[in-house]
């Protein structure tokens, strides 16, 4: 039997809000790599995990992509066309949360594409807000990317995430590509150049199977619920801190924007 790229991953978020309101919390979560392609096999072979129908546990391909329902890779496959970065007969993974109990709620989902051969294309960011709202940043991963080392990218902010910051400035991201250990780190940057946040993903990666389910459901029980509940009771802690608080503005008119590759490793990503 081959092996599934699909795995679970364990571990631990944090967010670090930088400034004269400084705040910090963190907290545990389960997450979910899913091969796309595998999809079908998951829904057949597990008995506490099923694609796009309750279970325990389940990945529902409504909840990401154009989010109507259709298949999630063909969605993704075309906006890597769309960017330049053509991804066909290659595999696409995908980092996200999974519902629990038949909920979920996903900040940042992540998608790695892969050519044919092999080869990384780029990384897409799917990131939502608790408004229902959703955005997409594609960044390429740069000709000169060498597999398994982290890739260094940055975006315009263009996109309402929480009411306590403004759309201003850029998204610098490092990430890794999925393997035994899994590191995201994002930092938003204010024009003036400054940190305004910092938020640090870093997992371990399980094997997907209904033994490791079932122990993920008592180590890590209401897995998304706690997700969305945190969101709230440190929005909460910040209001009661009298912080600023910015009115949702439109969503951007294109569901993705394009970033691009950064060459040189700041030292607070490296440290990171």
């Amino acid at each position: 039997m081959t092996e599934r790229r699909s795995a679970l991953y364990l571990g631990k978020v944090m967010h670090v809000r930088v400034g004269p309101m400084r705040h910090r919390f963190r907290y545990r979560v389960a997450s979910l790599l899913v091969d796309l392609d595998e999809l079908p096999d998951l829904d057949r072979g597990l008995r506490l995990f099923s694609v796009d129908r309750g279970n325990v546990f389940s990945f529902h391909q409504r909840d990401h992509g154009a989010r109507d329902g259709s298949p999630l890779k063909p969605w993704v496959e075309d906006v890597f066309a769309e960017q330049g970065s053509a991804i066909p007969g290659g595999k696409v993974l995908c980092f996200s949360i999974p519902r629990t109990l038949g909920y979920a709620f996903n900040p940042l989902t992540v998608y790695w594409g892969y050519r044919a051969d092999g080869t990384l294309a780029g990384v897409l960011y799917e990131v939502k807000n608790t408004f229902g709202d959703q955005h997409c940043y594609f960044v390429p991963a740069g000709p000169d990317h060498v597999p398994g080392e982290p890739l260094v990218q940055g975006a315009r902010k263009v996109f309402h995430v929480s009411p306590f910051f403004d759309i201003a400035g850029d998204y610098r991201f490092r990430t890794d590509e999925p393997a035994e250990t899994l590191r995201l780190l994002i930092r938003l940057v204010g024009p003036d150049g400054a940190d305004r946040m910092i938020a640090t993903h870093a997992a371990e990666r399980r094997a997907l199977n209904d033994g490791a389910l079932l122990a993920t459901l008592f180590t890590h029980p209401l897995n998304t619920l706690k997700v969305i509940a945190g969101i709230h009771w440190e929005a909460l802690r910040l209001w009661i801190k009298k912080a600023k608080f910015h009115t949702r503005p439109a969503p951007p008119e294109v569901p993705v924007s394009r970033g691009h590759v950064r060459h040189t490793q700041d030292r607070s990503a490296r440290a990171a």
